[in-house]
């Protein structure tokens, strides 16, 4: 329950990095734009000349200011279709319209109902606000968060519901803004009364953050950079960047909720004289540790590198510690620390702590869009003046913090023999680290695998075969009825083969081909979409010629100039011979990727069949090809939908291009792990080139040894 709680929150995580790397861009308008058309700054820097009310700049200035504060203003709404790209599994740009669409609907149901019970003179003060020009609730990025949130839920359920034949034309993709639309409408009514309830909690949160002063500062800094390695850092802060958990403001006669919102309200006003620190608390103390600390570190990496390793470790530390300074990007850095010493990063989280607290205590309202580096530094500390900011603290504290990582991490690195860039073994290679390699070496972080279930398809394979395979099909599209292709070869398309998975037509036009399948045609899409991600797609392509069934005429011109032998397969494992119609998965009971025989195994030991060479072994370890010495091409798959393991409770013994005999052992796995998962071991073995052979029969039933012959091929 842990580890699926865990996965989902990394997810959810990994979801909001959408609508957070449009900040960035928004943040270097709204910096520009407000901070040039501020009449402080200008008489500030004497440009009250140059840049003045009315002039073409400053009118060009403003309307930079105003772009960036229409992305700030509509951050729920951009959450809204973030989040559900982020957690829909495929078919995104639904799940992202859907999210626009359920956003909208939900604030003009609750627009609706405050206007019936009376209007915003009726409800609690500083409870409303205007979004998208709708009077709704004061919810923030919260709202648009439940909506993504919502929206992916109903998105990865119904986006290949299959409707009654008269509705079908609704179905698939279609329904899912449909099905949204209605969810919302009711939950902007339940909104209406359940949202002051959580309102007032979440407004008691942000108090309880507000009182806990200087040490609440320190350990949201502590536990910010924490939360790194796990990919949950997102999770933490967004609630006090983004609702009333960071603070409450009124600027301008409008309620602003969230430490960051306050902030760019108070960078576009044009009122603002100095910034709220109560806000910038949970930001300004990046600034020292990215900008001075990290490139301390670098630096005393650098100096403890042997002599003849110096060089390379300095081009390394070097870059890194610059984009930590420009950017505030420290990935490379801080993986570093973690992967080699994880005592070198709870060092660097302590002080990371301790400088968000000094940046409260010496009053510094400089905020960021999501990095603490120079850049944002400029635009938000230094143009802004130090009377509104106090921005000359961060150098100050900076430079101390350059010399304590320096002094710091050098007694670490000396006194534990940490072997950091430049001090590794003659044989090992000089490099800094990333997540990935923190990932592959620990288990720990954002999970990056592909969502593909791998679930068998016996119509969307017999579509792809028809289509020539999954090499051959470059773009998948449809409208109302048509399934859209274009194809690399259109000479590879088996027309027959598609008229047999149900349509009703095949069109070609060049490279594209439209095949016609009716108003449900956009589930028979999606499920296509998600079958090209599966290992059994790519087996098709084991076929011959490319994954195509050939047609009559071509198959009376194959077959007597194949060239291919009589040849006989051995048993591929000990167990009991199953027949392939008996297979209980139809893609390899109807044999569409090939004719073969499978094995339900009494031990969990693959063997090769014959002798040849290894051409396939599959990421997830279930599967394996051969090319036979004699041109048979074989497909062993263990077990069924075993793909869904990802790996788990397979050993494979041998590698890509390797030469094998026929009794070597392949793969060896565990079977009851396998059988206790819920999946059958029945392993079939395939002659994916089919179509060259004559025949393939079956040569034993029952009982068999591995080794024994078991499949004849006549040519």
């Amino acid at each position: 329950m842990k580890d699926k709680i865990f996965g989902v929150l990394q997810r959810v995580g990994r979801s909001f990095m959408l609508p957070i790397a449009l900040l960035p861009v928004a943040g270097l308008l709204l910096g520009i734009g407000s901070s040039f058309t501020n009449q402080t700054m200008l008489e500030t820097y004497n440009l009250t000349g140059v840049i003045y009310e009315g002039g073409t700049l400053y009118t060009v200035l403003d309307i930079m200011n105003q772009c960036g504060s229409a992305v700030f203003n509509n951050l729920a709404l951009l959450f809204a279709m973030g989040v559900a790209i982020g957690m829909a599994k495929k078919e995104k740009e639904v799940a992202a319209l859907s999210g626009a669409i359920a956003y909208l609907v939900m604030n003009t149901a609750i627009s609706a109902m405050i206007t019936a019970r009376g209007g915003v003179e009726a409800m609690a003060p500083n409870s409303t606000t205007s979004m998208l020009g709708i009077t709704t609730l004061q919810m923030g990025v919260f709202g648009g968060i439940i909506v993504g949130l919502g929206v992916a839920a109903l998105h990865n359920k119904f986006y290949k519901a299959q409707l009654p034949q008269v509705l079908s034309f609704f179905g698939g993709t279609r329904f899912v803004p449909i099905v949204s639309t209605a969810v919302f409408l009711v939950v902007g009514i339940a909104m209406f009364y359940i949202w002051p309830v959580v309102q007032t909690g979440i407004a008691a949160l942000g108090n309880l953050v507000i009182r806990s002063g200087y040490a609440g500062t320190w350990i949201y800094g502590i536990l910010e950079r924490a939360l790194i390695p796990f990919g949950l850092h997102h999770v933490f802060y967004i609630p006090f960047w983004q609702t009333s958990v960071g603070g409450t403001a009124i600027i301008d006669g409008v309620t602003v909720q969230g430490a960051q919102n306050i902030f760019f309200a108070e960078l576009a006003s044009k009122s603002t004289e100095v910034f709220s620190v109560s806000a910038t608390r949970f930001m300004s103390g990046k600034f020292p540790f990215m900008i001075f600390g990290l490139p301390g570190a670098a630096l005393a990496m650098y100096r403890t590198a042997r002599p003849e390793k110096r060089k390379a470790a300095g081009g390394l530390l070097i870059s890194a510690a610059l984009t930590a300074m420009l950017t505030g990007i420290t990935e490379p850095l801080e993986f570093t620390f973690l992967f080699i010493a994880p005592a070198m990063y709870a060092v660097h989280c302590v002080y990371a702590g301790l400088s968000y607290m000094l940046m409260h205590i010496f009053n510094v309202g400089v905020g960021m869009t999501f990095s603490g580096g120079l850049i944002d530094l400029t635009l938000f500390g230094a143009l802004q003046g130090n009377a509104k900011t106090h921005w000359i603290w961060i150098v100050l504290v900076g430079i101390v913090y350059f010399v304590l990582y320096y002094v710091t991490f050098h007694f670490m690195i000396v006194k534990m023999d940490l072997k950091t860039p430049g001090r590794e073994a003659d044989d090992e290679e000089t490099k800094l680290f990333t997540r990935s390699d923190f990932k592959a070496k620990t288990g720990v972080g954002p999970d990056g695998a592909s969502q593909a279930t791998g679930s068998s398809d016996p119509v969307s394979a017999m579509i792809l075969r028809g289509l020539g395979g999954l090499a051959n099909v470059s773009d998948v599209d449809c409208c109302a009825t048509r399934l859209r292709v274009t194809v690399t070869d259109p000479g590879r398309i088996s027309d027959a083969l598609l008229r047999q998975s149900g349509a009703s037509g095949v069109i070609h036009k060049g490279n594209g081909v439209q095949v016609v399948y009716g108003p449900q045609v956009a589930v028979i899409k999606s499920n296509l979409v998600d079958f090209m991600d599966t290992p059994e797609a790519a087996a098709l392509d084991l076929s011959s010629p490319a994954g195509t069934a050939p047609t009559p005429e071509k198959e009376a011109e194959q077959k007597p100039s194949s060239g291919k032998q009589d040849t006989i397969l051995s048993a591929h494992m000990n167990g009991t011979v199953v027949p392939m119609a008996e297979v209980q998965d139809d893609v390899f009971a109807n044999c569409i990727l090939g004719d073969g025989v499978a094995i339900e195994p009494s031990e969990g030991k693959l063997f090769a069949p014959a002798d040849g060479v290894i051409n396939n072994i599959f990421d997830t370890k279930h599967a394996i090809g051969i090319q036979a010495d004699d041109g048979v091409e074989i497909l062993l798959h263990i077990g069924i939908n075993t793909v869904q393991l990802g790996g788990k409770h397979f050993e494979i013994h041998v590698n890509a291009d390797q030469a094998v005999k026929k009794g070597d052992l392949l793969v060896s796995f565990d079977m009851d792990a396998i059988r206790e998962a819920g999946y059958l071991c029945t392993t079939p073995m395939i002659v994916c080139n089919t179509d060259d052979y004559q025949s393939i029969t079956a040569l034993a039933s029952g009982e068999i040894k591995a080794g024994s012959d078991l499949l004849e091929i006549k040519a």
